[in-house]
């Protein structure tokens, strides 16, 4: 099988291409990327206006099977991932059962190449259920195909347990991706501050993340471990990093579109679909964020989506779940609020979604970079197309998002995973 992609504007971060180019495929290989390709394919795209980058990488989601398959499934959610045009994703471990055993963990790998649209590289936890009493066995579910271990969804409380846990995981040349929420300050529905009280619930104060950052921090910088921190959303926990990394710790982290798009005012609006872990924050947090993707502090873009059954979200704010879906929304997200307003370029953006995040998982050799002899992951999408964000054209089995009636930007028109499309927008 050979595909051919004409006249696209193609955009590598590794290799600095910001013009038009070919892009031939071969199985599932990139086997040239020049100017004007002019050979024999069984299929030809046509991508004149349109934007080629490397596959979008998300290293955390949720998908929730096996247990919560009311939700979302692994096939749902990865049709999901395609339209959003994500072309690897990475599910965290808040399953039921959790992947902390190679039986579960082997069903999540198997149902995903069963289903086959994207690659999904599966977290395993941390501790045994979850419950921050016992740790996996981190050499066995690492062999088993672990891309790295989270309790995600719950803080692993124990300081001697998280440093076990980050010492063992960086020997396995992987990492522990750390859900940092300090418990005893964490209670609440939304943001502490003006918005909680007008509502009249309970807020989340800032120091229940920024808390546990500094503490992943100190237990990276002491041990010269490599430690990530998960969805940062407030400036302190930004700073935190950015100072950490000058002084060379080997701390990484990540934030999600809707802490650069909106504020905890957004709540409402959206009510229980603006509310998620960690919440919606101010002003001042949103246009850190921001810097933080322009400085280099923040390493990549995830989506955490999180997706919840209507009912479930339904409810009174202070009972509702946390979380939203995002992965239909994410490119958008980051054209109106990153590109357009000039805080990134589209460079910065394959930085983001695709060439750090393969370099976070060790998959750099193989994806990440539009190079010739890597595998055929690509995304392409029309900056320009505009459109309504409507409940029905919700791939997702789940409806929870604050984007649903807002006019978007960008749209994906192809997916393509391992040489093959498999989604077509």
């Amino acid at each position: 099988m050979r595909l051919l992609l004409k006249n696209g504007n193609v955009f590598d971060y590794k290799n600095k291409l910001n013009d038009k180019y070919d892009i031939l495929i071969e199985e599932d290989k990139i086997v040239k990327v020049e100017k004007n390709i002019e050979e024999t394919a069984d299929q030809v795209i046509d991508c004149t206006n349109l934007n080629i980058i490397p596959g979008m990488i998300d290293i955390h989601c949720h998908l929730r099977e096996p247990g919560g398959e009311h939700k979302e499934t692994i096939e749902t959610g990865s049709k999901s991932a395609v339209a959003g045009g994500f072309t690897t994703i990475c599910p965290m471990p808040n399953t039921k059962p959790t992947p902390d055993n190679v039986e579960t963990l082997t069903y999540i790998i198997n149902e995903a190449k069963r289903v086959n649209l994207c690659n999904v590289l599966p977290y395993a936890s941390v501790s045994k259920g979850e419950k921050g009493e016992e740790l996996v066995n981190f050499e066995e579910l690492r062999k088993a195909g672990a891309i790295a271990f989270s309790d995600d969804g719950m803080p692993v409380v124990n300081s001697r347990m998280m440093r076990q846990a980050m010492i063992e995981a960086d020997r396995l040349g992987t990492y522990v991706a750390s859900h940092c929420e300090e418990k005893s300050v964490s209670a609440g529905a939304i943001n502490a501050g003006p918005v909680a009280d007008k509502l009249g619930v309970q807020g989340v104060l800032p120091e229940a993340e920024e808390i546990m950052a500094a503490r992943e921090i100190v237990i990276s910088e002491t041990n010269g471990v490599r430690g990530h921190v998960c969805h940062i959303s407030t400036k302190t926990s930004k700073d935190m990093i950015r100072d950490a990394k000058k002084r060379g710790v080997k701390i990484t982290c990540e934030t999600c579109p809707h802490y650069f798009t909106f504020t905890v005012d957004e709540v409402l609006k959206a009510g229980a679909n603006a509310k998620m872990n960690p919440p919606l924050r101010e002003e001042k947090d949103k246009q850190a964020i921001i810097e933080g993707l322009k400085e280099g502090t923040i390493d990549c873009i995830i989506t955490d989506h999180a997706p919840h059954a209507e009912e479930e979200k339904n409810v009174e704010l202070s009972k509702a779940p946390n979380g939203i879906i995002g992965f239909e929304t994410a490119l958008s997200a980051e054209i109106m609020n990153l590109i357009e307003p000039g805080h990134i370029d589209y460079l910065d953006l394959v930085r983001l979604t695709s060439y750090t995040p393969s370099k976070l998982l060790h998959i750099d050799n193989e994806r990440g970079t539009m190079e010739v002899g890597k595998k055929a992951d690509i995304t392409i999408f029309d900056p320009n197309e505009e459109y309504v964000y409507t409940k029905e054209m919700i791939v997702s089995k789940s409806k929870n998002s604050p984007f649903i009636g807002k006019t978007l930007k960008g749209k994906v028109k192809y997916t393509i995973v391992n040489g093959n499309v498999v989604y077509q927008g």
